[in-house]
């Protein structure tokens, strides 16, 4: 009889719809790349609940990805969506010798991760992103995690989780990037200042538009680039005219992740003025493009070298004032976390 092949099953709201697709959960498709480069003969099946929009089976760097198509089911269908990943785990596990299941973010992912894992005496671990640990998080109460299940990705999510949920994390496992993903940098840092990410309320990046208008008085030629989409961005564009900085801040719209990264290495300071952050990739990506960041989030790190964390809009403003003006401001690489430590420190959970 063939034997069973060792398997990690990964539970995630979204995942990319083929290797192109550079700008869907970044942190999560890192993860999983690096998790097959570091454990070759193990089998990943990556179970992605809503994103793709279409049901497939596939293949992404080396792992086998079943998309539902979850997106298109109204909530009242969701327990529908529930019962085909139930059936396709209970598939996979008859198939496979189940290693443990990983969910990202403690949601619907969770939900389906945990019960089944329990049922059927298999190791579950939930990846705490960000906005799952907050209280309004109302599916924590119905999956009812163990702390042995739950992996913080910062220390301040797990201080975040135990005070809404009354849960402490047993483990804290950082976000991490991948260094090999970065290409020589340019000789110039020719952008002042680089904005990254979705154009909604969350991210407030109405004040992005604040504090160049506030820098433009000192810094008249101030050169800001914005990259993302989102529903903020008609709003955006009149701010900019109404302080007449069209000459001074892009809004470029979405652009690929490698484009991204290059964006990085030519910045001076990543301003970040979202209210909530769990650790934010961006951030760590800016820092290892030698870039200062700026922002109000503090990830309960220890002291990070590059890493600023204000709590106003005019001290935001006065450190990337401070920053720009200060000709000995030293643009180095800074590493926090690695990927492959990251995968590594990850499957030390599923070890017997």
């Amino acid at each position: 009889m063939e034997s069973r092949p060792d398997t990690l099953v990964v539970l995630t709201p979204a995942f990319p719809r083929d290797e192109s697709d550079s700008t869907w959960v970044p942190s999560q498709q890192l993860f999983v790349k690096t998790l097959k480069a570091s454990f070759p003969q193990l089998k990943v099946v990556v179970l992605s609940f809503f994103y793709p929009d279409h049901t497939s089976t596939y293949f992404w760097n080396d792992a086998e990805v079943i998309a539902f198509d979850g997106m298109r089911r109204r909530k009242l269908q969701r327990i529908l969506l529930w019962k085909d990943t139930w059936k396709k785990l209970k598939a996979l596990h008859r198939e496979n010798n189940i290693q443990g299941i990983f969910s990202f973010w403690c949601g619907e992912c969770a939900l389906i991760g945990s019960w089944f894992g329990r049922r059927y005496h298999i190791r579950h671990r939930c990846w705490i992103c960000g906005q799952d640990a907050r209280k309004t998080n109302k599916l924590v109460k119905f999956i009812r995690p163990r702390p042995v299940e739950l992996v913080a990705m910062s220390a301040f999510l797990a201080d975040e989780f135990y005070r809404n949920h009354g849960i402490r994390p047993q483990y804290i496992i950082h976000n991490a990037i991948d260094p090999q993903l970065f290409p020589p940098a340019p000789a110039e840092r020719d952008i002042d200042i680089l904005g990254v990410g979705s154009l909604m309320p969350l991210k407030r990046y109405e004040l992005l538009v604040e504090a160049v208008h506030a820098l433009q008085q000192s810094l008249p030629a101030i050169r800001v680039i914005h990259c993302g989409e989102g529903e903020d961005r008609e709003k955006l564009q009149a701010l900019i005219a109404r302080y007449q900085l069209e000459n001074n801040l892009s809004l470029t719209g979405k652009q690929s992740h490698p484009d991204i990264l290059q964006l990085m290495q030519r910045t001076k300071v990543l301003l970040h003025p979202s209210s909530y952050e769990g650790f934010s990739t961006v951030c760590l990506e800016a820092l290892y493009a030698g870039a200062h960041v700026v922002s109000f989030c503090d990830p309960v790190e220890p002291h990070t070298p590059h890493w600023h964390i204000v709590t106003t809009l005019e001290e935001m403003t006065r450190k990337t004032l401070e920053l720009l003006q200060n000709t000995g401001t030293e643009y180095t690489p800074v590493l926090l976390h690695s990927m492959d430590k990251t995968v590594q420190s990850v499957m030390q959970l599923f070890e017997r």
